[in-house]
């Protein structure tokens, strides 16, 4: 099975090398990748863990799990194959796991993520990548996003009308950088976005009791998995459809297109073993990304776009040591912050799941997975995501079977 696996065209890179191309663009470019990871993504976790019910500890040990063993991930791959790559957690799947707190238990939940790690590895090492991603058609697939993605969306509009002083000046900072290139480029709007926030924040004194006075080193919380049937058929297939299709899906087509050849098969394994390291600490599946690999590689030389990469890992595995301040510090600011923040990450990625969905086949199939996912009713105690993607199939399967026989979407 391991003969699938892509091997290095090269030895891995030299230190010396690694510092030869290492220059103040590409210092800037890893540091933007990570910082992106840095701001509204984590507010998703943050969002998704409170309501939950997670613990500020169980929460930390999450923030350790994605950032310092992607990080360690992100690290190696990149000075092995001399390639961008880097990785962190699936978005969407993290959103998934909201609804399925709400019935079931946090050990169930890591018995999932266990399980969804065995299934990636085992995709990955077989070679059976690209037949899994076309396995399911991508607009039922990205109505089921949008349908998860949505309450995003709703929660920034909600923002907006209950905490104004601190959600308006946010939203009217990322739509300046948005509107005015030039000045987006040195200040991306959703960094913009943070940093109005906190300076409003601080200076209306709405900082919470729960500020951590001094830097404090992670200690991961180990989570014994829980083996539910339940949480295997509501979570594992969404969660590793996110990782395959949506997210290494999204960030092989951003790395092709900047002239870059993505070991897809090796990356999937490390995607597999990456979200077994992290279901150990609780934490969400990992995968290869698509806007931090796009942020990375939008500038500069092509063949020195690797080493923004290492500094991207480097800084993700500084961060997840130290994720029990900065999660402290995210936790002691008001909801409507992290609610607005996690809104303004999720806003591109909402458009362009709607367009990915409405854009051209199965379109009557993406819309009710659209409709059965956002209606979050569960059925036999599993989440309404996973009967979105089999509302769609079947509907598509039943009204649209041309669809099936058209030329293949892009992938």
């Amino acid at each position: 099975m391991l003969s699938a696996l892509e091997r290095p065209a090269a030895g891995p890179t030299g230190r010396r090398s690694v510092l030869a191309d290492l220059g103040a663009l590409y210092l800037a470019n890893g540091f933007i990748g990570f910082v992106f990871a840095a701001s509204g993504p984590l507010a998703i976790i943050l969002s998704v863990g409170t309501g939950g019910g997670l613990s500020a500890a169980e929460l930390a040990s999450w923030v350790f799990g994605v950032f310092c063993i992607n990080g360690l991930i992100t690290l190696g791959m990149s000075w092995a194959y001399r390639e961008p790559l880097c990785f962190f957690w699936t978005i969407p799947g993290t959103v998934l796991v909201g609804p399925a707190l709400q019935h079931l238990s946090f050990a169930e939940v890591v018995g999932a993520f266990y399980v969804t790690g065995g299934l990636i590895l085992l995709i990955g090492a077989s070679g059976w990548v690209r037949r899994a991603m076309q396995a399911v058609p991508m607009p039922i697939v990205m109505g089921m996003v949008a349908g998860v993605f949505l309450r995003f969306g709703l929660d920034l509009v909600r923002a907006l009308h209950t905490d104004l002083a601190i959600a308006g000046p946010m939203v009217a900072a990322f739509l300046l950088l948005s509107a005015l290139p030039r000045l987006g480029r040195r200040m991306p709007p959703l960094i913009g976005a943070l940093l109005a926030g906190a300076v409003v924040v601080a200076a209306l004194g709405r900082i919470g009791g729960g500020l951590p006075g001094s830097f404090a080193l992670a200690q991961p919380v180990l989570q014994a998995p829980a083996w539910s049937l339940a949480a295997m058929v509501e979570l594992v297939v969404p969660l590793a459809i996110t990782v395959l299709v949506v997210q290494n899906g999204q960030g092989i087509a951003v790395l092709q297109a900047a002239g870059h050849k993505p070991p897809v098969n090796t990356a999937t394994v490390l995607c597999g073993i990456g979200s077994l390291l992290a279901a150990a600490v609780g934490a969400v599946s990992s995968c290869l990304t698509g806007p931090t690999n796009a942020l990375i590689t939008h500038s500069g030389e092509r063949q020195r776009h690797y080493a923004a990469a290492m500094v991207t890992g480097l800084l993700a595995i500084a961060f997840g040591l130290l994720a029990p301040t900065f999660t402290g510090l995210l936790l002691a600011t008001p909801e409507s912050y992290i609610m607005t923040l996690g809104g303004l990450a999720m806003l591109r990625v909402l458009q362009a799941s709607f367009v990915a969905s409405f854009k051209d086949r199965f379109t009557l199939g993406a819309l009710v997975s659209f409709l059965v996912t956002v209606a979050d009713l569960a059925v036999l105690n599993i989440g309404a995501a996973f009967w979105g993607l089999i509302a769609g199939l079947a509907t598509s399967w039943l009204l649209e079977r041309r669809d099936f026989t058209a030329r293949p979407e892009h992938r």
